[in-house]
């Protein structure tokens, strides 16, 4: 659950980038990180593995207003997505208020994006969330890849396969274009204040 940090008055919200090895995690945060005005975010961390890359940064998003008087700091993290990193990507999702499911659009990447979603939901169950209740976004990337020769997934296809069930809003983006990527995050961001905002007001409710 998000932290609370009196000192600093404010209350920190975890938000994952969670997906398939390659398929724009890390793309999403950098374009976020690059178009986020200085005055706001800290520094960008990063921790090299072989292929794929952790990265941390946070920020105030002042539109987000505030939780019971106090300031709103988002925390943004990426995961590996290679199979053999399972162990980084449980860590990462220690305390985690909202994840965004980045889905490359490549067919030959659409059983990597199952079995991706499909761990996403073992390992939240681990920590005794369930994916259906967790605040939840899809981005299904690499659309610029449209018209290309390179085969893509139909939009229909990706929702088929990761959101029949779960139905939680989706975006077609070009992390590195920058198409979609805001939209993203700013509806993760909403869906985890909302979230947080209920459970922080009534752990306050007990506590008088």
């Amino acid at each position: 659950m998000a932290f609370i940090n009196f000192s600093a008055g404010e209350i920190q919200c975890k938000i994952v980038y969670y997906g398939p090895g390659l398929g724009g995690k890390t793309t999403n945060l950098k374009y976020i990180y690059d178009h986020t005005a200085t005055a706001v975010k800290g520094k960008m961390i990063s921790i090299d593995t072989k292929g794929d890359r952790t990265l941390f940064f946070d920020f105030l998003p002042l539109e987000l207003g505030t939780i019971a008087g106090f300031k709103i700091r988002i925390q943004l993290y990426t995961v590996p997505g290679q199979v053999h990193y399972e162990a980084t990507r449980k860590l990462v999702l220690r305390g985690v208020d909202g994840v965004v499911f980045v889905a490359d659009s490549m067919r030959i990447q659409r059983e990597k994006n199952i079995e991706s979603l499909k761990d996403l939901a073992n390992n939240l169950k681990e920590k005794g969330l369930d994916i259906k209740q967790i605040p939840l976004v899809m981005q299904y990337n690499k659309r610029d890849l449209e018209g290309t020769s390179i085969p893509i997934l139909e939009i229909e296809e990706m929702q088929e396969d990761l959101n029949a069930s779960l139905k939680v809003p989706y975006f077609p983006a070009s992390a590195l274009q920058g198409k979609g990527v805001f939209e993203t995050l700013r509806a993760i961001s909403k869906s985890v204040v909302k979230d947080v905002s209920r459970k922080v007001l009534a752990k306050m409710g007990a506590l008088r």
